[in-house]
């Protein structure tokens, strides 16, 4: 007798999506809820049509988290991931519709680009009326703050055509969100079919990116043009040519660098893997001309968004553009400068912390450039570790990056770089101890200047004698004795703290501009406003100050409580 016969299977295992496909599509689904309450609960308030449309999407989130875990194909799975992009894109956009108002960089941006139309310089223009009603100062350690324009200018000349969408800073925030859902979808259109929803939830998931969208950030830009440059970058100029779409990546590139100053630290990376790769396929001559295009393509590009800045205004444009590296901004952010903000009463070698920073760049570029076939797969992150040890170590410098390294992830893993060329020195069996060395060699300058930095002590010693109330909870004045212990005259600027990060500069009302080496001197400080509102009980106050010829900290804690 036969025995009976089984049903055919309705959908075959190759058809069938993998398990790890639907895990991150309802990965994806579920990094859309977080934030979007608050968004909702805003719209609900004066913008009911933008909260109907939220709550579409949540039916949209709970459809696409069962479909994610029942359809039994393949390409159904694929469909799925689309509609939690749609999702994910139409609750960025109800974001920005309920708040859009920007930060101080879209400010910045915005007047940068109404300073543009109107053909005004630009560059090295401070702008103080920006910096009105809340809106986000950056001290530096001459005592000022950064009042002008610091970012290549493709950002404001994207914005400029937009200037008549609205007041304040809504064309900034509009190009930097427009950014972020245009290479979030870029992205996701360049991954492997399995991995698309992996572009979703790092691009649009958690309210993370979008909010720097948000807020105008020219880094939202750059990251939009780096994401083409990054996807399947070791592949650019394979076989010895260049072709359309290479010079599309490396035009992007180009014009990367001419949006913010990121892309700056990521680009030498790119091309010193681009060459050990080619100059693994292709040999040394072939591999050089192959870089060779590569840059004279980035580069032209960069100087033509460039060049009406380099013509009118030359040496503003290049003193702007490298501000950020050079403007001597107070310490801030989340890296190993803490040690000297919060854990000790500060440095008197601050500038160390910089030259920590440039050294652990210099370094990893050089052990790439030497183990480019084990580093090579983490050549999109490797250059944000040095922004730990910079004085101005905030997180969003790598924040705003990640997409990149889910795009190297997926499409540059280690197979890409097994046939790369590497210098032979330290190439082979038996030569561990060699790069060992090499190892310790290139990254010890960086961790010994880095030590040396956050060992430093103090060079003022502070003591608040007397303390002036203009009311039971308000400080006016503030009688300090200060004593330089250093070895040099310093000119320090004095600022009042609250918990983390920084606030503006008291005026000297009485001391001396400049205390000399171990010289004692009274000052009487006046906070900015005429007023300083003292804060709840278990807040921490700090009595900081800065100075810049040599850069240095000095801190102390004071106590100043409420009376009543």
């Amino acid at each position: 007798m036969a025995p009976p016969r089984q049903a055919p299977s309705t959908v075959s295992v190759s058809e069938s999506p993998a398990q790890w496909h639907r895990v991150l599509t309802l990965l994806a689904d579920i990094s859309l809820l977080i934030g979007t309450r608050a968004v909702w609960t805003t719209a609900a308030d004066h913008r009911l049509l933008v909260a109907a449309v939220i709550s579409v999407c949540y039916v949209s989130i709970l459809a696409c988290g069962v479909l994610a875990l029942v359809v039994r194909r393949a390409r159904s799975l694929a469909r799925v991931d689309a509609c939690v992009l749609v999702t994910a894109v139409t609750l960025t956009l109800s974001a920005y519709a309920v708040a859009h108002g920007g930060s101080d960089e879209a400010l910045l941006t915005t007047q940068a680009a109404k300073d543009l139309v109107a053909g005004h310089p630009v560059y090295g223009q401070p702008w103080p009326w920006l910096f009105r009603h809340g809106v986000a100062l950056t001290p530096t350690v001459t005592g000022g703050y950064d009042l002008t324009y610091g970012y290549p200018p493709l950002a404001p000349l994207l914005t400029a055509p937009l200037l008549w969408v609205g007041h304040g800073a809504l064309a900034a925030t509009l190009v930097s969100t427009g950014a972020l859902i245009v290479g979030a979808v870029v992205l996701w259109w360049m991954l492997p079919v399995p991995w698309r929803s992996a572009a979703t939830m790092v691009c649009l998931g958690f309210g993370l990116l979008p909010s720097y969208g948000r807020l105008g950030y020219p880094a939202i830009v750059a990251l939009a043009l780096l994401i083409p440059v990054v996807v399947r970058w070791p592949r650019i100029g394979r076989g010895g040519r260049l072709g359309a779409a290479g010079v599309a990546r490396a035009a992007c590139l180009g014009a990367a660098c001419a949006a913010q100053q990121l892309p700056w630290f990521l680009a030498p990376f790119l091309l010193a893997g681009i060459y050990a790769v080619r100059r693994g396929e292709l040999g040394s001559r072939a591999a050089t001309l192959m870089l060779l295009k590569v840059v004279g393509v980035a580069v032209t590009v960069w100087l033509l968004i460039n060049t009406y800045f380099v013509v009118s205004e030359p040496g503003d444009w290049v003193r702007g553009i490298a501000l950020p590296l050079t403007q001597g901004a107070v310490l801030h952010g989340q890296g190993l400068v803490d040690v000297s903000l919060y854990f000790t009463d500060g440095s008197d070698r601050l500038d160390w912390y910089s030259h920590a920073s440039l050294l652990l760049a210099a370094g990893q570029l050089a052990l790439f450039v030497l183990f480019v076939r084990r580093l090579g797969p983490a050549a999109a992150v490797l250059p944000w570790c040095a922004f730990y040890l910079a004085t101005r170590s905030q997180d969003g410098y790598y924040l705003m990056m990640t997409p990149l390294w889910l795009a190297a992830a997926v499409t540059a893993p280690a197979p890409e770089f097994a046939g790369a060329w590497q210098p032979r020195a330290l190439s082979g069996a038996g030569r561990r101890s060699a790069r060992i060395a090499a190892t310790v060699l290139l990254l010890a300058p960086a961790f010994g200047s880095a030590v040396w930095a956050a060992t430093g002590t103090p060079p003022l010693r502070m003591q608040v004698t007397s303390v002036r109330r203009a009311s039971a909870d308000t400080v006016s004045l503030l009688a300090l004795r200060v004593t330089n212990a250093g070895g040099s005259a310093l000119s320090p600027h004095f600022m009042l703290t609250t918990g983390q990060g920084t606030h503006p500069y008291w005026s000297i009302v009485r001391g001396p501009a400049t205390l000399p080496a171990h010289a004692t001197a009274s000052y009487e400080l006046q906070p900015p406003g005429g007023e300083f509102p003292l804060p709840g009980p278990r807040v921490r106050i700090r009595l900081r100050a800065f100075t810049a010829v040599p850069q240095t900290l000095s801190s102390t804690d004071v106590r100043l409580r409420a009376e009543g």
